[in-house]
């Protein structure tokens, strides 16, 4: 009888365990870190089920790519070309941004903006905000 409750224990303390150890709260979320500077190459949106992709008409032919840079302290940094007045000028605004889960979560010029992390690779972030407009972007 006695054997009999050790073993019982036994396997409710193994039982236990592996659920207490379950990822579950993790499921589908990329652990690797966002931070980096990382260039838009793609936008584009999910039509009749089909994710469809172009090159990201923001980019001004001849400079170089429009960026974020999501650095270690949770600053943002928002890179983007504008020829209007100047060929390739650097327009930069900065902000916070922080990360939940498998969302992440910008601020810039009071602006915030909620996209989903749809892909995070060591060189690829792919994002998805709530119209369901994808923002595709290459590590630097």
């Amino acid at each position: 009888m006695k054997n009999r409750s050790l073993l019982f224990a036994l396997a409710l303390s193994i039982g236990l365990f592996t659920a207490s150890c379950s990822d579950d709260d993790n499921d589908g979320e990329t652990l690797l870190p966002v931070i980096g500077k990382w260039n838009i190459t793609k936008v584009g949106s999910v039509i009749n089920g089909q994710e469809v992709l172009f090159d990201a008409p923001q980019n001004e032919p001849g400079c170089d790519k429009d960026y974020i840079d999501l650095k270690i302290d949770n600053d943002v940094n928002q890179g983007e070309y504008d020829s209007t007045t100047t060929a390739c000028q650097l327009i930069t605004k900065t902000g916070s941004y922080s990360r939940s889960h498998n969302n992440l979560t910008t601020t810039i010029d009071g602006v915030t903006k909620v996209q989903d992390i749809m892909n995070l690779t060591l060189s690829e972030l792919k994002l998805k905000d709530a119209s369901g407009i994808i923002s595709v972007y290459e590590k630097d």
